[in-house]
């Protein structure tokens, strides 16, 4: 370990791997709002910030829990529901005045089109500039939940058992699997509806 009267050691969160001041002084000087994008197993969190000396400020806010209040009955951990939670960000925003912002993923890889990225995506639709690359971006098959119905319908087929293992929550709540297209579409009419 480095030792001596100059010696300084890193921020905390630096040594934890877990920001990168370098690219957080880029996205800050740039004097744009930031659309911050967290994500956890289950959930995603977006929040539309605002670098301050005494502290950031949070403008619109959105998480794939919120969805539950618009009719979203499937999961909130996959695709569908992180571009529904960026719908309803973008929603929120155009409805404060503000229509552009910057992406920022911290320290997450960037992995072509992931949950983050249907999140940006929403946001996109609901009407706000961001700049990005449409190869980052998910295929429009998938943020609806085709993939996620063609896979019911196999494993339906295939194997029952299992289909009632693992679309369990699914079927608990009244929905079916195979109907999530259906669902997403639904539900993003009842965002556009109620958020203005």
């Amino acid at each position: 370990m480095a030792k001596g009267p100059t010696y300084r050691v890193a921020f905390r969160r630096r040594r934890e791997g877990r920001t990168d001041y370098n690219l957080r002084k880029r996205l800050i000087s740039s004097r744009k709002l930031r659309l911050v994008i967290r994500k956890s197993l289950k959930h995603l969190s977006l929040q539309l910030v605002e670098a301050r000396v005494d502290g950031d400020r949070v403008f619109a806010s959105a998480t794939t829990i919120e969805l539950k209040e618009y009719g979203w009955k499937g999961g909130t951990g996959n695709l569908p529901a992180a571009y529904l939670a960026g719908f309803l960000l973008g929603k929120r925003a155009l409805s404060k005045g503000f229509d552009t912002a910057v992406l920022d993923l911290n320290g997450y890889s960037i992995t072509k089109g992931s949950r983050l990225f249907a999140a940006l995506k929403g946001a996109i639709d609901a009407g706000m500039e961001i700049p990005h690359s449409e190869d980052v971006l998910p295929d429009e098959e998938r943020i609806k939940g085709e993939h996620i119905a063609k896979y019911a319908e196999l494993l339906q087929k295939g194997n029952p058992a299992r289909y009632q293992s693992q679309f369990s929550k699914y079927i608990n709540v009244g929905l079916t699997p195979e109907a999530i297209v259906q669902h997403f579409e639904t539900v993003k009419e009842t965002i556009a509806k109620k958020v203005k």
